[in-house]
C-alpha cells in the first residue's frame, strides 16, 4: 500500500514536470526553436515496444516475427465467423418459389432514400448520394433483382 502511494506521487511529479517543460517550450518557441524541435524529434523517436506475448504453448515470445504471428492468430480467431449452417456442415436449400420477405417497390425506395449521403461507396462502387437521388428511378430494377 505504501509503495502504491509513493509510485502515484512520483507519477504525479513527473507529469507536472513534463507539463511545465512543454509549457515553457511552447512559450519560448520563437526564441529557442532548436530546443522545441529537439523535444519534438525525441518524442517521435520514442516508440513503445509491444509487451511480452504468450503463444499457444504458454511460452513468451520475444522475436518481432513471432509476436506478429501470435497477434495474427488471435485476430484471425476473433474476426473469423464460424457460426451458421456452413460451419456445421449442413447444406442449405433455397426455394425460389416462396416469398419469405415482404419486400415491395415502396420499401426499396424508402430504404434508398434513407442512405447517408456522406457515407462511403459500397462494393457496387456507386456513391450513396447517387442512389439516394435516383431512388425513384432505380427502385423497380432493384426490386426485380
Amino acid at each position: 500500500m505504501k509503495t502504491e502511494g509513493i509510485a502515484r506521487a512520483w507519477r504525479d511529479t513527473v507529469r507536472k514536470a513534463r507539463a511545465q517543460l512543454e509549457l515553457k517550450l511552447a512559450r519560448d518557441v520563437k526564441n529557442y526553436k532548436k530546443d522545441f524541435f529537439r523535444y519534438v524529434n525525441n518524442k517521435q523517436k520514442l516508440k513503445e515496444d509491444i509487451g511480452r506475448l504468450l503463444n499457444r504453448r504458454g511460452e513468451f515470445v520475444a522475436n518481432c516475427a513471432e509476436k506478429a504471428e501470435v497477434l495474427n492468430t488471435f485476430f484471425t480467431s476473433v474476426f473469423t465467423s464460424t457460426v451458421g449452417p456452413q460451419a456445421l456442415g449442413a447444406k442449405t436449400q433455397v426455394d425460389a418459389n416462396t416469398d419469405s420477405l415482404p419486400v415491395n417497390e415502396e420499401l426499396v425506395c424508402e430504404l434508398l432514400q434513407e442512405l447517408g449521403p456522406y457515407k462511403l461507396m459500397g462494393p457496387d462502387v456507386i456513391h450513396p448520394m447517387v442512389l439516394r437521388e435516383m431512388a425513384d428511378i432505380i427502385e423497380r430494377p432493384l426490386y426485380n433483382l
